[in-house]
């Protein structure tokens, strides 16, 4: 089984190189590791929106590397973070990484409150609360901030829980417009 702890803090930690910077034009550019966590990742957040919406957040092929090829390659940001008790960010695909300018094995050592201004962050909670409790949350708007402290702002935002296989809380996702 896994978990975020596996696809982010064990690789981000002890495993990698942080200088090393990747070019994000496919998902074969990432390292394999983190490519199978970002495998099963992306699968959970395409189930668990299925699940809550009943509606795809992508066209579907149910081969699991061609949906989270599908995942990455989309014209909408997507990010998550993880259960912890200050969650680490543990997934973005490449529009989100190119937006929030984060390296991929950088993003998956990052606490999630980072990416809001300091200001946002009682908003911010509230939301991720009252999504834990609703199982998610539609048109949020608000003010994030790069890995280099651009502001930009993100609108149109879904955000909902993902669960695993049994029900077991994974974290949370985004969905954003820019």
């Amino acid at each position: 089984d896994w978990s975020s702890d596996v696809c982010s803090s064990d690789l981000g930690e002890n495993k990698i190189h942080r200088q090393h910077q990747f070019n994000m034009n496919t998902p074969s550019q990432i390292p394999q590791e983190l490519l199978e966590c970002w495998t099963r990742q992306s699968n959970a957040l395409l189930t668990s929106y299925f699940t809550l919406f009943g509606q795809e957040l992508i066209s579907r092929t149910y081969h699991s590397r061609q949906d989270a090829e599908g995942l990455f390659s989309a014209n909408f940001a997507v990010i998550s973070h993880g259960v912890e008790s200050d969650p680490l960010l543990n997934y973005a695909n490449k529009f989100a990484l190119n937006l929030w300018g984060f390296d991929p094995l950088i993003l998956i050592s990052t606490p999630s409150r980072l990416t809001a201004e300091p200001k946002a962050q009682n908003e911010r909670d509230r939301i991720l609360k009252e999504t834990q409790r609703k199982g998610f949350f539609k048109n949020y708007e608000g003010v994030r901030i790069s890995a280099k402290g651009r502001r930009f702002i993100i609108s149109n935002v879904t955000i909902w829980n993902v669960s695993g296989t049994c029900g077991e809380p994974l974290g949370q996702i985004g969905r954003a417009h820019v």
